[in-house]
């Protein structure tokens, strides 16, 4: 049984859970490094970066994260998520994770008051637009050359992107009723599952 994970110690896990369910997926909400055993990929959701980057040490769950991004595990971070993903973030000392090659600038759309929706271009989901949720969002201010900028804002700005198994999106997928960057994500972690056990004879 394939076997998606939700860090849920900060943020909108709930919501994520709640769509992977919807595909058929089975779930588990991570709050431990026992929660991480077994599991085939790991969504990182939105919140707030610093107290996310916090409870992750308090809990121990740093190394584990890390060596599943190692074994070539997917991973998805959302808005925070993908912050705690960047290997750089401005106004920060150390990355989180450091595990994609994007700098972010963090809170750049500006304040809460500041968010906002727009309709996106993402081939990689079909030709049907995707309805994106930006709310307190980071701007992806570079990306290294191993990275695949799946969707754009009108200005050009990355908004989606994704490096081998690892994937972020800067906005909120989880907070509509379109399931398709889930799906996308459990067909990654499915073809990554079923590759390792045909490795393993």
């Amino acid at each position: 049984m394939t076997i998606v994970g939700v860090l849920a110690l900060q943020g909108d896990f709930a919501e994520h859970v709640a769509l992977l369910r919807r595909l058929g997926a089975e779930t588990r909400e991570v709050r431990l490094p026992s929660d991480v055993t077994g599991i085939h990929g790991l969504v990182l959701p939105g919140g707030e970066t610093t107290t996310i980057s916090r409870l992750i040490d308090q809990y121990g769950l740093r190394d584990p994260i890390l060596s599943m991004a190692r074994e070539g595990a997917p991973l998805w971070g959302t808005c925070a998520g993908l912050i705690a993903m960047a290997r750089k973030t401005e106004g920060r000392d150390d990355p989180v994770l450091g595990l994609m090659d994007i700098d972010i600038e963090r809170n750049a759309y500006g304040r809460q008051v500041d968010s906002f929706e727009t309709e996106i271009d993402v081939p990689a989901l079909g030709e049907a637009r995707f309805h994106a949720i930006f709310i307190r969002a980071p701007r992806i201010q570079r990306t290294g050359p191993e990275v695949e900028i799946l969707a754009r804002l009108e200005d050009g700005t990355a908004v989606a992107v994704r490096q081998g198994a690892l994937l972020g999106t800067s906005f909120h997928p989880e907070l509509t009723e379109d399931p398709r960057f889930h799906a996308y994500f459990l067909r990654t972690v499915k073809e990554r599952e079923h590759s390792s056990r045909v490795a393993a004879g």
